[in-house]
């Protein structure tokens, strides 16, 4: 026995404590104990694990007859070792390491469970990471001389493979630096011979030599050195490995073991991402094609995925994802691997196999959970076929060079895979007939498995193209003329084609028109049949773009295709269970489509009519889109209509505020949901734009249709809307500004009622009134929403300019609402960020603050220098305090503030006094901040911000005492100052950095 007088002693009543404490807190719980007392249990004897002499608690602990008290007594060990390695006498660590060894060879031999080992293995592991580091080592070939003791003990060898995997899991977590790691790793790669013959012993034995166990446990340890092994020692494994993939026998746990194995090598080792295709791939291959395909065979047989087959569809899925490059280079390939069999055979006959999996029967997530784990394969597949240079993608040519007259073979491969693949899933994802008596949870799980799929698809697309679409419109076309017709099928079909939306080239797809015809569309039901009726809805809305390049490419001006369609939508307007597909649809429609829908204004007057029987949910969407059209209209024929639709909303306005004192929640409902309908028209009267930018602001049809517009506006009718349209907003910002809701919809209005010059609309209001109203609401309490939409305002008080040439300045009644409006947003903010600790409770409001005064700066400068005495120099304080933020977003808008409003009091003279006067009073401080900031108190993150502004700061400097070097006198006076934060950098250093920086 080892010498263990060294470590502390314990009294026979502290030990007999401690043990009492551990059957009490973790034995089995007893009707008297509360968890109270449970806590109060666990925490006496966590105190007295912290205690120097716990150490004195290990042996007797062990010895107990009770395992939870074992369990503990390893369990202080590792604590012990783990967290008081300090303060433990070094002089003694060898005996320590000893003594630990012994005891667990002891509690390996005596069988003891594997969760008390486990304990003692991790101790061992967390102590030879003290120990191994070091010149010389104090632990030499720990691992091996571990293994020794515990196989001299009598240890088994599936107890060493468990050790083993400890050995790893710890070793490669440990967080050591420098040499400490490379000797840890060094420790590790001694023991490779070892470990490998190992695990070669008891996994190349003849069935039934060794236990299960014991090769279960070989294969987990295999799993945690994968990593650790280099190539050439993983290769011997391979057929090891392959050769234990045997579903004849009766050993089904070793099968899956192997194939996890398998699995972690393609994964996980050096021998990743497609390396070993003549050691692993291959293999692979043949081993599917003899054996795996017997599997495959039997469970199509069955209908039934046992356990075996189930890890031989993860084993597909990871050699598919491990060679995907191969198996897409090789497709047609006639080199020979074993026999006659080639490459090419072998990946066709891979790919029906994996392709087995992806379509077996039955429905995902109540039937089988296979399916969805190959989904990732076709991704990867269709990733490496584009990367072959035998397959092309579209538009690679120039022209110059006639595409050849038939694709290569390999083409013609992929895409029959792909073709199979499309209607296999297509299969998948149909719903079966009702009632289905699935969970909300299993339909939940198959609508997720629907939309992977649908990603699975736009993958397809990119190999067979336009035959997809036309599989899936013939495939509908066909159903529909056959008695009965299989609604599930067809909504599966609809489900598809909408999947694939983002891919489609709208331009050069005329099968669509087919889709939309009445022999398709047309012959849809309208009533009942909702899943089929939703997913037909959200094909139009996701495809109605089309429509419009449909007419162009035709050069017909025939809108009856337009038309039919929108009388499907609307149908379905009045149905509960349909109202959000169809009313998104008619949005998507009408927005993009309206030139076209103009000429038909009357008809949507009638779908106004009826606007009562539409669910309040959807009614701003289907205003929405009645104000797209009217858009389109000529200005001069636009008042009435926009009177028609926003009249009774503003009518509902005000009978909702007449009404807030008496039913406050019946008028807050009614408000938000006419503000949301106000917000709804105002999109749609604000005519759309192909690109970022305007580009066509100057174009004189423009301008002309501007004018137009402007005149249409002085209409007494249109006046008296946008007063009354004030007057309501006003009024609801005096009752609901502090309601997050009301503000919300408010935002929303806000933002889309207002407008730049060029996209005016007949009820736009403009940006200063409003911005005194968002004053009213700051003032009461100040929000992010408030902040955000008084810098989207101050921003369309000065309209951008999109001439190279010409720079626009602010018109003098801009620049006078801006210096109105700033003292009272600028207060509400200090008042606000002032409190103890709101920057840092409140980081929203602190970037929105910020990044408001950020446009006043870019667009209003001299505003700030007008304000009243002593708020600029809080707001550059405050400013400067936030520069020691730890929320980078706060810290960006900060910076970004002080630099644009230094940067712009420079490029003019009239402002250039008031920029040395700014920089005089805070330019040291802002300097201090930098540098603090590049010492550590700011982010990392926001370290280019810094520097961007510390340029802005010496570059517009001039003008000051001493010019630029002002700048490196105070960095000079800063950072050898005695209260400068601590930093590593010595004086020598911040030398350098002055030097580098006035460079």
């Amino acid at each position: 026995m080892a010498d263990f007088s060294f470590l502390p002693t314990l009294s026979t009543s502290d030990v007999e404590r401690a043990a009492q404490l551990i059957q009490l807190g973790y034995g089995p719980s007893t009707s008297t104990t509360t968890p109270d007392d449970l806590k109060r249990l666990q925490q006496e004897l966590f105190e007295m694990q912290r205690r120097p002499e716990a150490w004195g608690l290990v042996i007797p602990l062990l010895n107990h007859e009770d395992q939870n008290v074992q369990f503990f007594g390893a369990h202080t060990a590792q604590v012990k070792v783990a967290r008081d390695w300090d303060t433990f006498p070094q002089e003694h660590a060898e005996r320590l390491r000893d003594l630990l060894v012994q005891l667990t060879g002891h509690s390996v031999a005596i069988g003891r469970g594997s969760f008390i080992l486990r304990k003692l293995f991790v101790a061992l592991s967390t102590l030879a990471i003290k120990l191994v580091p070091g010149r010389p080592t104090r632990w030499p070939d720990w691992i091996l001389s571990c293994v020794k003791a515990f196989s001299e003990k009598g240890g088994s060898a599936d107890r060493i493979h468990q050790f083993l995997v400890i050995v790893a899991e710890e070793v490669s977590g440990t967080d050591l630096l420098g040499s400490s790691k490379l000797q840890m790793e060094q420790s590790l790669k001694d023991a490779i011979p070892m470990v490998v013959q190992a695990i070669t012993s008891s996994i190349s034995q003849p069935r039934g030599v060794v236990p299960v166990s014991q090769i279960q446990a070989a294969l987990q340890c295999l799993q945690a050195w994968m990593s650790i092994f280099p190539a050439s020692d993983l290769i011997p494994f391979i057929t090891i490995l392959i050769a234990l993939l045997d579903p004849s026998e009766d050993n089904e746990s070793v099968f899956v073991a192997a194939s996890e194995a398998l699995q972690e090598i393609m994964s996980k080792s050096s021998l990743s991402d497609g390396a070993g295709t003549k050691s692993l791939t291959e293999p692979l291959l043949l081993w599917a094609d003899a054996i795996g395909s017997k599997v495959v065979a039997s469970t199509l047989q069955k209908g039934d995925v046992d356990e075996i087959s189930h890890s031989v569809c993860k084993l597909f899925a990871a050699l598919g994802d491990h060679s995907a490059l191969y198996l897409a280079a090789n497709i047609s390939s006639q080199t020979p691997v074993f026999g006659e069999k080639t490459k090419g055979y072998l990946v066709q006959s891979f790919l029906r196999l994996i392709m087995s999996y992806t379509g077996l029967q039955g429905y995902y997530g109540i039937d089988e959970e296979e399916s969805e784990l190959t989904l990732a394969f076709w991704y990867l597949f269709q990733e490496a076929l584009w990367s072959a240079d035998y397959f092309e993608q579209e538009d690679d040519t120039d022209g110059s060079v006639p595409p050849p007259s038939k694709d290569p073979v390999q083409v013609e491969m992929a895409k029959a895979v792909y073709i199979e693949l499309v209607q296999i899933l297509r299969r998948k994802v149909a719903f079966p007939p009702p009632p289905t008596g699935w969970t909300k949870d299993q339909v939940e799980k198959f609508n997720v498995y629907r939309r992977d799929v649908g990603d699975t698809l736009i993958n397809a697309f990119y190999v067979i193209r336009d035959d997809m679409l036309s599989y899936y419109i013939n495939d509908i076309a066909q159903q529909l003329n056959t008695e009965p017709q299989n609604w599930h099928n067809i909504e599966a079909s609809l489900h598809c084609i909408m999947s694939i939306q983002e891919a489609v080239d709208l331009e050069k797809a005329p099968q669509l028109a087919r889709l939309f015809s009445q022999d398709v569309l047309g012959r849809l039901p309208t009533t009942s049949h909702n899943r089929l009726r939703r997913t037909a809805l959200s094909v139009i809305g996701a495809y109605s773009t089309w429509f419009t390049t449909h007419a162009k490419k035709s050069g017909s001006a025939d809108s009856t295709l337009l038309l039919n369609v929108l009388n499907y939508v609307v149908t379905a307007l009045t149905d509960q269970a349909l109202c959000l597909q169809a009313a998104v649809a008619l949005r998507n429609l009408c927005d993009t489509n309206r030139k076209a829908l103009a000429p038909h204004i009357a008809a949507f007057g009638q779908l106004h009519d009826g606007l009562e029987r539409i669910p309040d949910s959807e009614k701003s969407k289907v205003l929405q889109s009645i104000a797209s059209v009217i858009q389109a209209v000529p200005p001069s024929e636009m008042a009435s209509p926009v009177e028609a639709i926003v009249s009774p909303v503003v009518q509902k306005l005000v009978a909702a505020l007449q009404t807030a004192s008496t039913v406050p929640d019946e008028a807050r409902a009614m408000v938000i949901l006419q503000l949301e309908i106000l917000s709804g028209i105002s999109k749609g009267l604000t005519r759309t734009t192909e690109g970022l930018y305007t580009e066509d602001d100057d174009d004189p049809e423009t301008q002309a249709e501007v004018a137009k517009i402007k005149s249409v506006r002085e209409d007494p009718r249109m006046q008296r809307l946008r007063d009354d349209i004030f007057a309501s907003i006003r009024s609801i910002v005096n009752i609901w500004s502090v309601d997050a809701e009301i503000s919300h919809a408010l935002s929303d209005l806000f933002k889309s009622i207002t407008s730049l010059p060029s996209d005016i609309t007949l009820i736009s209001l403009p940006a200063g009134p409003l911005l005194e109203l968002i004053c009213v609401a700051a003032q009461k309490q100040l929000t992010a929403t408030w902040l955000s939409l008084s810098a989207i305002l101050i921003a369309q008080l000065n309209p951008p300019s999109y001439s190279l040439y010409v720079r626009t300045t602010p018109l003098k009644d801009a620049e006078l609402v801006v210096a109105n409006v700033l003292p009272v947003i600028l207060q509400c903010g200090l008042n606000a960020l002032a409190v103890p600790g709101a920057m840092e409770a409140n980081p929203d409001i602190v970037q929105e603050f910020f990044s408001c005064m950020d446009r006043v700066a870019q667009d209003f400068t001299k505003a700030f220098y007008t304000l009243p005495p002593g708020l600029l120099d809080a707001l550059m304080q405050c400013a400067i305090s936030s520069l020691s933020l730890q929320e980078r977003y706060s810290l960006v808008a900060a910076s970004n503030f002080m630099s644009n409003l230094i940067h712009r009091s420079s490029l003019t003279s009239e402002l250039n006094n008031h920029k040395m006067s700014l920089l005089a009073s805070h330019g040291r401080s802002i300097t201090r901040a930098i540098l603090q900031g590049f010492a550590g108190i700011a982010p990392r993150s926001v370290v280019p911000n810094l520097i961007e502004m510390l340029g802005t700061l010496m570059n517009r400097s001039s003008g000051l005492d001493g010019g630029p070097s002002i700048v490196a006198q105070w960095m000079q006076e800063i950072l050898f100052s005695d209260d400068f934060v601590p930093s590593k950098a010595g004086p020598d250093t911040k030398e350098k950095f002055i030097k580098a920086v006035m460079a």
